[in-house]
């Protein structure tokens, strides 16, 4: 095969550039959050952890993750790939930890993509025999939705974006209706702004709710794995990232408060402990109507349907990316002619979910005590020990590559953010219980699920060296890209690195 042949073929297989456009690209990364499914389902949690300190711990993640922001928007003037933190950890800490991050990050979207197949079947399966009278198995409605979420994410981005834009609209719409109706009800004796307070806040005993806060942002950072399809570049993804981590942080928050004064600062930690699931649905009962309630539990559905076709994007864009860097097989880098997503590694992620479901029913495993707890585990683990290790390598590859970036953007922002998400790394493996419910099982799964991908990344970058030398230089360089952005402090050309860290 000629050079040329092969320049042929890379060309053909690029994803689709400028397929969305920022409000979109804002969507796609807000619909992987579910905000309906975290606030409804997710966030009773923690207030069972953290009482009245929910709504001022949304502002204090949200701080740290907007520390982590700067050092990931700086680097994007200059590496950008849909294999987002792969290509920076493997630019800034080394090829090795490279493709340790590589294998953790397919393992964590996959594990949350896969676990959200439960969660969809137990509310599809609970809701239609509700409405309907039909009893269905949850499976049954996680295999549909699986056939759907490939379909749509084989159309190519541009579809699932359409999607993914209509439904986070709908699912915020019901939550700014609650928060209407329980801030306008006579019931209510006022907003107790004094839970924003540092003696709230940070307060020991409510220090573990970290641990599942910082669990909500979750996939803001999927704004830079579609670096090569948005319009703008560099600058789009920068926005959007920002704009994401506000919203999160800030709408969260106020969500967080309003659920506070519908219960009452002193009360919400026992209303959760009381009825946790149904700490929020039951407010639709009690300050909207009846048809609210039913419309709010078809949102639920579509939520995570939304989560599902965001995640599978997510991930899908991992595995292409590693077919296309040699550390996975080269097929599996391939796009459709004609939609330009990727093809193969939809159809690979699709089969895994697939058989992930068959085992589940086979072996009659809980798809929501089992299923979804174990996938968030993972997920979230993975994620946050990637969050620590792409803020370092953005503080390394920017003081070594381009020095001409200033110090907030390339040196204490990420440094800041590595030591807060470093902090809240150990909170995490400290409370892990709060993620397995203390299950020794679950617990041993999780930690070799982590042991296999850290290993496997690893070694298979080290074999690369050793058999492939010339795949082994070229990792991660495919993500260099000459500055965009008219900002002067980021212009200039990438410096050379050495070839073999």
């Amino acid at each position: 095969m000629t050079v040329s042949t092969r320049r042929t073929e890379a060309d053909q297989n690029t994803l689709a550039a400028g397929a969305i456009n920022l409000p979109e690209l804002v969507f796609t990364a807000l619909a992987t959050l579910a905000p309906l499914t975290l606030v409804a389902a997710v966030m009773p949690l923690h207030f069972l952890v953290g009482g009245d300190a929910v709504p001022g711990g949304y502002l204090v993640a949200a701080a740290i993750m907007a520390l982590f922001a700067v050092g990931l928007n700086a680097v994007t003037r200059y590496l950008r790939s849909p294999g987002a933190f792969y290509a920076i950890i493997t630019r800034g800490l080394g090829r090795p930890i490279g493709g340790l991050s590589a294998t953790l990050a397919v393992l964590a979207y996959n594990s949350l993509q896969i676990s959200t197949y439960g969660a969809i079947g137990v509310y599809a399966a609970d809701s239609v025999a509700r409405w309907s009278g039909v009893q269905l198995p949850w499976w049954a409605y996680g295999v549909v939705t699986l056939l759907i979420v490939g379909f749509l994410g084989a159309r190519g981005i541009t579809a699932s974006a359409k999607v993914l834009g209509t439904v986070l609209v709908l699912e915020i719409l019901a939550l700014i209706l609650l928060a209407i109706a329980v801030l306008v009800s006579p019931d209510i004796a006022g907003v107790p702004l004094e839970v924003y307070t540092p003696a709230t806040v940070l307060r020991p005993e409510s220090l573990a709710m970290f641990a599942l806060i910082f669990g909500a942002f979750m996939g803001f950072e999927s704004t830079a794995i579609y670096s090569e399809e948005v319009r703008g570049g560099a600058r789009t993804v920068r926005r959007a990232t920002y704009i994401v981590v506000a919203f999160i942080g800030v709408f969260y928050s106020l969500m967080a408060l309003v659920i506070v004064a519908a219960y009452g600062a002193g009360g919400i930690g026992e209303a959760a402990g009381n009825d946790t699931a149904g700490l929020v649905i039951a407010l639709y009962e009690r300050f909207t109507s009846p048809l609210v309630f039913e419309i709010v539990n078809v949102l639920l559905i579509l939520s995570a349907f939304a989560a599902l076709l965001a995640l599978h994007n997510a991930s899908n864009r991992y595995v292409y990316t590693l077919g296309k860097e040699g550390i996975f097989p080269a097929r599996l880098g391939r796009t459709d002619p004609r939609t330009k997503a990727p093809r193969n590694a939809g159809l690979l992620q699709s089969a895994a979910a697939l058989i992930v479901l068959l085992i589940c029913i086979l072996g009659n495993v809980d798809p929501y005590n089992v299923l979804l707890l174990v996938g968030s585990a993972v997920g979230f683990l993975a994620i946050i020990i990637l969050w620590a290790l792409c803020s370092l390598a953005s503080l390394v590859y920017l003081r070594r590559n381009h020095p001409q970036v200033n110090l907030w953007s390339s040196l204490i922002a990420p440094g800041l953010a590595f030591v807060g998400l470093t902090a809240m790394t150990v909170i995490v493996i400290i409370n892990f219980d709060l993620y397995s419910l203390g299950d020794p099982v679950i617990n041993v799964i999780v930690a070799v699920l982590m042991a296999v991908a850290v290993v496997g990344g690893v070694w298979r970058t080290l074999a690369l060296r050793r058999g492939s030398p010339a795949v082994y230089a070229a990792l991660g360089n495919a993500a260099e890209h000459q500055d965009d952005d008219d900002d002067p402090e980021g212009s200039g050309t990438a410096a050379a690195e050495e070839g073999a860290r």
